[in-house]
């Protein structure tokens, strides 16, 4: 590829040519600058064994990093709670915030390779979205990505994913995730 030449994913190229255009004409935009878009996407792994074990945390990071592309902040604790052995400013889980280029081949990735190896999966809930376009959803195995080496996890853990979109309603936000053909269920 040439220097000049700038990377364009894949799924923001469909989003440009072929989802635009199907919202535009189901919804009546009367511009297509209306039309909703994923601003970002947020990849969150809570671990709470970290209060026990520090390394932990450090291996939740490793398998965030690999399976975006980006570092991972570790998120601390704001309160201290006895019961939970939990004291103010302790590690206790990871996130990324990824935008533009990275979050599209993520969910490209996401859509087309993870969600199909998931066991017993049967497509995702449209009961998961927050009213406002904004859809979350929840992964039990860091595994399903084909980026992580089975050999190398210490443990399974989950993650969950949230994907912030600019739609006002969940039907535009159901609208403009089907577009990027995101399996849900009805």
């Amino acid at each position: 590829m040439a220097s000049t030449e700038k990377y364009i994913p894949r799924l923001k190229t469909h989003y440009q040519s072929v989802v635009v255009k199907e919202m535009v004409d189901a919804f009546g935009y009367t511009n297509p600058m209306q039309t909703p878009k994923i601003e970002k996407i947020v990849v969150n792994m809570g671990v709470g064994e970290a209060v026990g074990d520090s390394k932990v945390i450090a291996n939740a990071v490793r398998d965030l990093t690999i399976i975006t592309g980006q570092r991972p902040v570790v998120t601390v604790a704001k309160y201290s709670i006895a019961t939970f052995k939990l004291r103010e400013g302790m590690s206790i889980g990871a996130k990324v915030t990824l935008r533009r280029t990275r979050m599209y081949e993520f969910l490209d990735r996401l859509i087309n390779i993870a969600l199909p190896r998931v066991r017993d999966f049967r497509g995702l809930t449209t009961r998961s979205f927050d009213g406002h376009g904004n859809f979350a959803m929840g992964l039990t195995e860091q595994i399903v990505f084909p980026e992580i080496d089975y050999d190398q996890v210490d443990k399974i853990r989950g993650m969950d994913v949230v994907i912030c979109t600019t739609a006002h309603t969940n039907e535009e936000g159901i609208a403009l995730l089907k577009g990027f053909n995101m399996p849900f269920t009805s």
